[in-house]
C-alpha cells in the first residue's frame, strides 16, 4: 500500500522543540519533492518547507525560516521536519505530500504542486 504517514507530533510549550516524521511506504522518497504543509483551525492551508529530490536544495516559509529544518533520511525512508524555538502561532496540524514529477523546489511554486500522495497529519499544539 502507498502510503505516507506523519508522527511526532503532540503538546509543547512554547520555545520547545519537536521532530516530525513521514514515512513512506510503498515507494522510495528519493524519487520525490517533499513538502510539509501545516493548517491551523479555521485557516488556509500553509506551505511551509520543502526538500528536494536529490535532497541537496530546501525551501522554507518566512514563517518557519531559521528555526525550522526539513531532511530526508534515505536509509529509512523518512522526511523529517526538525522544529525549534516554537510559538504558538504555529500550532496546527502538519501534514508531508510528495511529488513524483518535479525534481526541484522552485520558488513558492512548490506550494501549489500537484501531490501524489498525501499524509493524514499529526496535531501540534504549542501552549503553556
Amino acid at each position: 500500500q502507498l502510503q505516507l504517514v506523519e508522527s511526532g507530533g503532540g503538546l509543547v510549550q512554547p520555545g520547545g522543540s519537536l521532530r516530525l516524521s513521514c514515512a513512506a511506504s510503498g515507494f522510495t522518497l528519493d524519487d520525490y519533492v517533499i513538502g510539509w504543509f501545516r493548517q491551523a483551525a479555521g485557516k488556509e492551508r500553509e506551505g511551509i518547507s520543502c526538500i528536494s529530490a536529490h535532497g541537496r536544495s530546501t525551501n522554507y516559509a518566512g514563517s518557519v525560516h531559521g528555526r525550522f529544518t526539513i531532511s530526508k533520511d534515505k536509509a529509512n525512508n523518512t522526511a523529517y521536519l526538525q522544529m525549534n524555538s516554537l510559538i504558538p502561532e504555529d500550532t496546527a496540524v502538519y501534514y508531508c505530500a510528495v511529488n513524483g514529477r518535479e525534481r526541484d523546489c522552485w520558488g513558492n511554486a512548490w506550494i501549489h504542486y500537484s501531490m501524489d500522495y498525501t499524509g493524514k497529519g499529526t496535531l501540534v499544539t504549542v501552549s503553556s
